[in-house]
């Protein structure tokens, strides 16, 4: 509820709206149009109203701080998601490496019985 929130934090509720129609916050509505306030949505709040009352920066400035924030997110997801990558490959690759015969195009046959070993006596 936007009176709620808005008392918790200090701020009119027209603050708020402002943030909700300049695309910073989006709470999700209930059936009956009242707002609801994620924790997330509290937490990005919170990040917002720092930006804005200790740092001075403007509606914006958040915005694009906002954009740069969710791009970095995203790239830390697409690092993560590569670095599992890799450390899956090298796994694979080492275990295909431990077995000679592993992927293989044609399969290697190992003898099933160590050959006679040769006599070399000089005489």
């Amino acid at each position: 509820m936007i009176s709620a929130v808005a008392e918790m934090y200090g701020i009119h509720p027209q603050t708020l709206r402002l943030y909700e129609r300049e695309g910073l916050l989006k709470p999700s509505r209930t059936e009956g149009n009242t707002r609801l306030y994620t924790d997330d949505d509290l937490q990005r709040l919170e990040f917002i109203l720092n930006l804005a009352r200790d740092l001075g920066v403007n509606i914006s400035g958040i915005a694009i701080i906002l954009q740069m924030r969710e791009r970095m997110e995203e790239m830390q997801r697409q690092i993560q998601d590569f670095v599992k990558y890799i450390h899956e490959e090298v796994l694979s690759r080492a275990t295909a490496a431990s077995d000679p015969s592993r992927g293989a195009i044609v399969p290697v046959r190992r003898p099933m019985v160590a050959p006679a070993a040769q006599n070399t006596r000089k005489k």
